[in-house]
């Protein structure tokens, strides 16, 4: 499996921005999806997770509320919404997927069976 991610860029506090996962290589419909974050200096962190079918998300406490993650597996993508964006929420962006893995397990540790490249999200006024 080979993950795209995009969407990312600079924008100012309280703005939003939407988040692709594009997948190749494997229909999707198998993989729980995660988004995962990386500021410099700190540990990769859970974002937002979802189920294969996306009947059962999860998401970060600091997140709840402001993020949305949604998939189309016809489209074979995952997507996150990410609205009312603030400062502490810039970092790399990766999207991560796990074969049948329960979503709770995969937003508690950044560990995936396979990765995206990462899109930088900026915050700033």
């Amino acid at each position: 499996v080979q993950l795209q991610a995009s969407g990312g860029g600079l924008v100012q506090p309280g703005e939003s921005l939407r988040l692709s996962c594009a997948a190749s290589g494997s229909n999707l419909d198998y993989y729980s999806i995660g988004w995962f974050r990386q500021i410099p200096g700190k540990e990769r962190e859970a974002v937002a997770c979802i189920s294969t079918r996306g009947g059962v998300t999860h998401y970060a406490d600091f997140v709840k509320g402001r993020f949305t993650i949604s998939r189309d597996n016809v489209l074979n993508t995952v997507y996150l919404q990410m609205n009312g964006l603030k400062s502490e929420d810039t970092a790399v962006y990766y999207c991560a997927a796990s074969y049948l893995l329960a979503v709770a397990t995969m937003c508690s540790g950044p560990t995936a069976d396979y990765w995206g490249q990462g899109t930088q999200v900026t915050v700033s006024s």
